[in-house]
């Protein structure tokens, strides 16, 4: 691989401006990204070259993938940095910028694309030995059928949208009368949010711990983990609280919960930076998703 002269970071605010300064000190050349409404924002005027995208709106300005790679194209930039959010986890674009001979800084589209469809990601990491969360292993959205494997399963399920994240989609379901009524309101949001309809269920553990594990992957096929960020305090299914290292986890089980998430990258052929989460149960660990992006809570793992 030929080496990087210049980026161009497709995003804005503290993520934009950590990238950056991290291509400042490196001695690489870095461009901007900007809507109209930035362009006073402090990554523009930290950047060696700044281009406006378009309008405030992120539709028409820092999703807009196709003028970023005429820019790209046009100022003789090697790689795109995606950060997180907007174009981070779009497969396409991913897909784009490397047809377009620009290096992707991030996975491939396959593993973007494997892991950002819950079942699919399931699918991957099932012959890897990893613990999973009983349910099924295909969408569905037939009511009666639904209700047979929820009784197979036991009360209380969670139904879960298959290209979801963020909590669309998502309905907990405590006995057989809810279950019609809420598997169309996980079908209406799901397709609302996603363009997708999708849903699969899963058996829902209450009194949890949410545990995920920052992996790094380069593209000679080796992958590290840099241990574990405890995330169980939410709002809504957002975090509010990162703590690092967890206080739950024993020595022998934070080993086990890192080789899991090695395993789940591996299964993918993992590139970049990537976060897997697990929910963690009485002793028990079971894989719950993977994000394919560095995540908003880099930092804490950074501190540690």
């Amino acid at each position: 691989m030929s080496k990087i002269k210049k980026i161009l970071v497709a995003n804005r605010g503290e993520i934009a401006l950590r990238v950056l300064r991290t291509a400042r000190e490196m001695g690489i050349a870095t461009v901007a990204v900007y809507s109209e409404a930035d362009r006073d924002a402090l990554h523009v005027r930290f950047a060696d070259e700044a281009v406006c995208l378009g309008p405030p709106a992120s539709s028409q300005s820092y999703l807009r993938g196709d003028k970023i790679i005429d820019y790209c194209k046009a100022l003789n930039v090697d790689a795109v940095h995606p950060g997180y959010g907007f174009l981070s986890e779009n497969a396409d674009f991913a897909g784009a910028c490397s047809n377009a001979g620009i290096i992707f800084i991030g996975p491939t589209p396959s593993a973007i694309k494997t892991m950002g469809d819950k079942l699919a990601a399931k699918k991957a990491v099932s012959a890897y030995d990893i613990p999973m969360i009983p349910g099924t292993d295909e969408a569905i959205s037939d009511p009666k059928e639904a209700m047979k494997l929820a009784e197979t399963i036991g009360y209380p399920i969670l139904i879960k949208a298959s290209a979801g994240g963020g909590g669309k989609g998502m309905r907990v379901v405590e006995n057989p009368e809810e279950l019609e009524e809420q598997m169309k309101l996980a079908i209406s949001e799901a397709t609302s949010a996603f363009g997708d309809g999708s849903v699969f269920i899963e058996k829902y553990i209450e009194s949890n711990k949410h545990i995920e594990v920052q992996v790094l992957g380069d593209t000679h096929g080796n992958i590290v983990y840099l241990f574990e960020r405890e995330c169980t305090i939410q709002r809504r299914h957002q975090k509010v609280i990162e703590e690092a290292p967890s206080m739950v986890i024993s020595e022998e089980k934070r080993k086990a919960l890192g080789k899991a998430a090695v395993g789940v990258a591996k299964a993918c052929d993992y590139v970049g930076a990537g976060t897997v989460e697990f929910i963690y149960d009485n002793g028990e660990f079971y894989f719950l998703e993977m994000n394919t992006r560095l995540q908003v809570e880099h930092p804490v793992t950074e501190a540690i």
